[in-house]
C-alpha cells in the first residue's frame, strides 16, 4: 500500500481492482466479491497538524486528507458534529495513560464511528437517492453504538445480531431497547455466528431487493473516524509531557477493527512507537505474530469476562494482510489474557488507583505490563491503554474483581424501558425471513 493523496477504494479480493469512492464503499460496507475495501492509498496528515488545540480540530485534520474536495468540507462537518463529547487522557502510575474513549451516548468506544457513520451514511444515501438496510454483529458494544446512533435516520433500517447469553445484562438492555428503525434479533450462537450470518446475507442475491450494507468495523467507514482518537492521544501526550513521544500503545482487541484504525494512525505519520493487540482467550493474532499460527488459521471463540473481545475469526484481520502484509507501519506485539488475569488486573487498578475500569480495558492495562516485562525497551517508554468501554456496563465483572458495583446515570433508565428483541437460530434462511418481515413492516 502506497503513501499518497485522498484514496479510492478497493476490495481485498479483487485482482482487477475495481475502484469505488469513499461514500459508495460506505453504503456497500462489503464488496460484492466478500471482500473488504481497503484504500489503494494512505495519505499523510499535512504539516504542522499536531498543533490543533482541540478535538474537533484534529478530527478535521486527520479526515480531511481521506476525502476529496467535493466531499471533505461536508463530511468533515458531519464528523465534527457528531464527535460532540471528550475524549481525556488520564494519567496513571509507572507512566501509564487511558484514553478515556467511553464518554457517549452508550459508553463506549464505538459511539466514535457509529455516530460519525450515521451522518455519513444519510448523507451519501440522500445523494444516490437510496435507502439501505444496516446490518450489525455484535459483541456487546458495536449493536448499541450504531443503534443509537442510527435510530431514526430517513432512509435506513437497521438490524442488530447478538449471541443470545454472550453479553452482559446492561449491554443486552442497550441492544434490545425498542428505538425507531431498529430490530434486535437474538442469535443462538457466538459472535462468529453473527458475523457470518452478516457476511452471508450481505452477499446472498435473493436479498438484494433490501440494499443490505454494515456499520461493522467490516466498513471502512467504521474506521476512519476511530484514526482520529490515535492523534488527539498523541497531542495530548505532547501537551502533558512538553516534548514528542512515541509512546506504546495498548489496543484491546477482538475484530481487529481498532487496531487496523492504529496502524492507518501510524502509517499517516502520528507518533507511535508500537502497539499491543491485547487480547483475551481469543488468541488467534497473538499466535500468528508469534509464528504459531498460520494466516487464517481462525480458532472457536472462547467466551471470557471481556465479553465484547469474544472474537474466534477477527475479519479485519483480511484488511491489515492486504494493507500491510508484514510490513507494519509500527512494531506491533500480541499478547493474550486469561480471565483470571484480567480479573487481576481489574483489581489492582482499584486498589493502585482508586480507579474502576471494564474487563476490555484491563486487559490491555495487563498486556503492557506482560510487554514491559519481556522487553526492557519498552520500560521507559509512556504506555497509553484504550479505555474502550465504561466500567458500569460489567457491574458483575467488575463487582467481582474489586467489591465495587459502578453505576451511570445513562444506563438506569433502561431498567423499566421499553424493548424489543427475536430470538433466531444461526441460520441463514431465518435471518432472511426476519429480514424481508423487518422491511415490510417498515415500508
Amino acid at each position: 500500500m502506497t503513501l499518497g493523496g485522498a484514496p479510492i477504494y478497493v476490495s481485498t479480493r479483487d485482482p482487477v481492482r475495481r475502484a469505488r469512492s469513499l461514500p459508495e464503499a460506505v453504503r456497500l460496507g462489503l464488496a460484492p466479491d466478500g471482500g473488504l475495501f481497503v484504500p489503494t492509498t494512505i495519505p499523510r496528515l499535512a504539516p504542522r497538524w499536531s498543533e490543533a488545540e482541540t478535538w474537533p480540530e484534529v478530527v478535521e485534520a486527520v479526515l480531511r486528507p481521506w476525502l476529496t474536495a467535493d466531499d471533505a468540507d461536508a463530511w468533515t462537518r458531519d464528523a465534527r458534529g457528531a464527535l460532540d463529547f471528550p475524549v481525556p487522557l488520564r494519567p496513571l502510575a509507572r507512566d501509564r495513560y487511558l484514553l478515556e474513549l467511553f464518554h457517549g451516548p452508550t459508553l463506549a468506544f464505538k459511539d466514535v464511528a457509529a455516530r460519525t457513520m450515521a451522518r455519513w451514511w444519510g448523507r451519501a444515501l440522500r445523494g444516490a437517492g437510496e435507502a439501505a438496510t444496516v446490518l450489525v454483529a455484535t459483541s456487546g458494544d458495536t449493536g448499541s453504538a450504531v443503534a443509537d446512533g442510527f435510530a431514526g435516520v430517513e432512509g435506513l433500517r437497521v438490524a442488530v445480531l447478538f449471541p443470545r447469553g454472550g453479553v452482559s445484562d446492561v449491554q443486552e438492555r442497550q441492544l434490545v431497547a425498542r428505538r425507531p428503525g431498529v430490530r434486535a434479533y437474538a442469535i443462538d450462537g457466538t459472535f462468529d455466528d453473527c458475523q457470518r450470518l452478516v457476511k452471508g446475507a450481505l452477499v446472498d442475491p435473493e436479498l438484494a431487493a433490501l440494499r443490505l450494507s454494515t456499520a461493522n468495523s467490516i466498513n471502512i467507514g467504521r474506521l476512519l473516524p476511530q484514526i482520529t482518537y490515535y492523534a488527539w492521544a498523541s497531542v495530548q501526550l505532547a501537551r502533558a509531557r512538553g516534548e514528542d513521544l512515541r509512546p506504546l500503545v495498548s489496543v484491546p482487541s477482538g475484530n481487529l477493527g481498532n487496531l487496523t484504525a492504529g496502524l492507518l494512525a501510524a502509517a499517516m505519520g502520528v507518533p507511535i512507537g508500537g502497539f499491543v493487540a491485547a487480547h483475551n482467550a481469543n488468541d488467534f493474532f497473538p499466535r500468528f505474530l508469534a509464528g504459531r499460527a498460520a494466516p487464517f488459521a481462525y480458532g472457536p471463540t472462547v467466551a471470557t469476562v471481556a465479553n465484547a473481545m469474544d472474537v474466534g475469526a477477527p475479519s479485519n484481520f483480511e484488511r491489515l494482510h492486504a494493507l500491510f502484509g508484514d510490513a507494519w507501519p509500527a512494531p506491533v506485539t500480541g499478547v493474550s489474557i486469561d480471565d483470571e488475569d484480567a480479573l487481576g488486573a481489574l483489581g489492582r487498578v482499584w486498589s493502585e488507583e482508586g480507579l474502576l475500569v471494564c474487563p476490555h480495558t484491563a486487559v490491555g492495562l495487563e498486556a503492557i505490563e506482560r510487554v514491559r516485562a519481556g522487553d526492557a525497551a519498552w520500560r521507559g517508554v509512556p504506555a497509553i491503554a484504550l479505555a474502550t468501554a465504561h466500567p458500569a456496563k460489567f457491574p458483575d465483572v467488575v463487582a467481582r474483581a474489586t467489591g465495587q458495583r459502578p453505576t451511570h446515570g445513562a444506563l438506569e433508565h433502561l431498567v423499566d424501558a421499553p424493548t424489543r428483541v427475536e430470538a433466531l437460530a444461526a441460520d441463514a434462511s431465518a435471518l432472511a425471513l426476519a429480514l424481508r418481515r423487518f422491511a415490510a413492516d417498515e415500508g
